[in-house]
């Protein structure tokens, strides 16, 4: 297989690129950690072209890869696979350093533990090409938590390494993580969250990363109005963070603000660790959550369309930090893929969605040629809009106390008191910071609820952010056209306080889907509706469109029915859509009574 140099060689010479080419024919001694000549040379390339060369090495000497670029811009080779089957990768870092100095930096403790290299080593380079000093890192079992422990040398000179000692101590950490029970992929992520528009806001957050499987071992506040174009944070307060992450052992930041390309790639940089933001996270969850071909066709395609304004910042996200929350779904082999290509793909998902799309507007139409009414149950996430559904229609929704436990939109029948029929729907819950990539590709399932003939508006009782979380439910309903539509107002989970943000939502009918209380009274409610806006009708159907009384008895309901000499006497209640049906067929006298 030809051997290639890696990452950023933009601008560089051709004759210089295969003189570095040729290291990969340099094969070191299994006892040897870094010889000295070799070490000489990258530094010697590292001089001239005054980048970062970085190497890697298996244990049987031969090189693996050769990368160039600058800090979190290499790529590491293929070798996160490996970790869950051996102790370590069986693969060690040796990069340079151009600045001078051998320290190693949070990136490069960061690979270490997330990875289980062998080891990682930082040559510094002077402007001259000398060896300024050597810096490399090892781990050494696993602390009480189960977190890596990491042993470093700092500053060594070149002539003095260790070689044997160092190989050894990669052997014996080895045989350590050999006998450790837990592997990386077992182990939920190490997060700390950031933010700086309430700790509430941190609030839901957290819950958004225990949906997602992440550990949230810290978070990080910061009270701004704006955030910093370059950080997010400030520049005092970055570096505040960086030291929080190393010491909680945190591999993954998420901010509670979608962040820029740039702001991703500075905070990854200042940090060592691999971060993402909000709307990151919960394009991941769903992810996790689609069921449908049409869920998991709107997932990718929010992916994509999120993913084609950070493709650097993915890029830096698959190089050293490592994969996670974040890059799962059905996108994430496309993470790194041109935005032409990215284009093409979401073209062809929203010709896809175009064609589920009109089957979804066929199926509302035979919904509405049945004459039954839709009853959507909308608002914030996590509320209980799934344990009502089943409590109303018998039904088995998956239920679970997390954010969007429903993704895919539920339709169930529902008999109300007075013997009608209506179509109860159950959609996605909304959320605060909605990423607007979601609302465009769930368009055409937020629809079900935009076209219904009635919302029932359920909240938290329970909520300290009750009224807030319905203020976030009505402008996602303008946004989809709704805000005007008939609504009923549900405050839900009344068996336990209900908090004085809860009362401001005025006019609402109270209940416990848990607890089945106060069910009898939506019931009436929505039968009272509908009831309302129909009127009665008399008419005579003649024995030659017998059929017809079929057709009303599915429109509204009838209630009187007198067989005559001629035909039928039939007194039915209708409303306006029903009516417009009854009079496109019946062209006989119908007197409203």
């Amino acid at each position: 297989m030809t051997k290639r140099i890696n990452g950023f060689t933009d601008g560089l010479r051709q004759s210089l690129l295969t003189e570095i080419t040729e290291l990969y024919s340099y094969e070191t001694s299994k006892d040897e950690f870094l010889p000295i000549d070799f070490a000489e040379k990258l530094s010697k390339f590292t001089a001239a072209i005054n980048r970062e060369i970085s190497v890697y090495i298996d244990r049987n000497g031969k090189i693996c890869d050769i990368s160039i670029g600058q800090d979190t811009q290499i790529q590491l080779p293929n070798i996160t696979r490996r970790t869950s089957e051996y102790g370590l990768s069986k693969i060690r870092c040796i990069h340079t350093h151009p600045n001078g100095s051998s320290k190693l930096s949070p990136v490069d403790i960061s690979a270490l533990q997330n990875l289980r290299l062998d080891a990682i080593c930082a040559i510094g380079v002077d402007e001259n090409g000398f060896v300024t000093g050597v810096s490399a890192a090892f781990l050494n079992g696993y602390d009480e938590e189960g977190l890596p422990i990491v042993e470093e040398e700092r500053n060594i000179p070149l002539s003095k390494i260790p070689q044997v000692t160092w190989m050894e101590m990669i052997l014996s950490a080895d045989s350590i993580m050999k006998k450790h029970l837990h592997t990386v992929e077992e182990e939920p992520e190490r997060v700390i969250l950031i933010g700086i528009e309430s700790e509430e806001s941190l609030d839901e957050l957290a819950e958004l990363c225990d949906t997602a499987g992440g550990l949230v071992v810290g978070r990080f506040f910061q009270n701004r109005t704006v955030p910093d174009k370059t950080t997010y944070f400030g520049s005092g307060r970055i570096e505040e963070l960086a030291l929080e992450v190393q010491s909680l052992r945190v591999n993954l930041i998420i901010s509670d603000d979608e962040l820029t390309t740039a702001q991703i790639f500075n905070i990854q940089q200042r940090t060592g660790c691999r971060t993402i933001d909000r709307t990151a996270l919960i394009l991941d969850i769903f992810a996790r959550r689609a069921v449908t071909a049409e869920g998991k066709l709107q997932v990718e395609l929010a992916q994509l369309n999120y993913q084609s304004s950070h493709l650097i910042g993915k890029g830096l996200v698959l190089s050293r930090l490592g994969g996670g929350i974040g890059t799962r779904g059905p996108g994430e082999t496309k993470l790194e893929v041109d935005r032409r290509r990215i284009r093409e793909k979401m073209t062809d998902l929203r010709s896809k969605l175009k064609i589920l799309g009109e089957q979804r507007k066929l199926m509302r139409k035979q919904r509405t040629d049945s004459g039954l009414p839709v009853v959507a149950l909308v608002g914030y996430t996590n509320v209980g809009k799934s344990t009502l559904l089943n409590l109303l229609s018998a039904s088995s929704v998956f239920v679970e106390d997390r954010l969007f436990a429903t993704l895919d939109p539920v339709s169930r029948k529902l008999t109300l008191p007075d013997g009608n029929e209506v179509i109860l729907v159950d959609s996605v819950g909304f959320i605060r910071k909605l990423p607007t990539e979601l609302v465009e590709a769930f368009k055409s399932t937020l629809e079900e609820a935009a076209l219904a003939d009635l919302l029932v508006i359920v909240s938290d009782a329970s909520s300290e952010q009750a009224y807030e979380q319905h203020q976030v439910v009505e402008e996602v309903l303008a946004q989809l056209g709704a805000g005007d539509r008939a609504r009923i107002e549900v405050l839900n989970k009344c068996d336990q306080p209900i908090t004085d943000e809860a009362l401001k939502i005025q006019g609402a009918i109270r209940l416990s889907a848990k607890e089945e209380t106060g069910i009898d009274e939506l019931l009436q409610a929505i039968e009272y509706h509908f009831a309302h806006l129909r009127r009665r009708y008399a008419l005579l159907v003649p024995f030659s469109q017998y059929a017809l009384l079929n057709d009303l008895r599915s429109w509204g309901i009838i209630e009187l029915e007198e067989h005559k000499d001629t035909g039928t006497y039939v007194v039915v209640q209708l409303d306006d859509a029903s009516f417009g049906k009854l009079s496109a067929k019946f062209r006989s006298e119908i007197k409203e009574v």
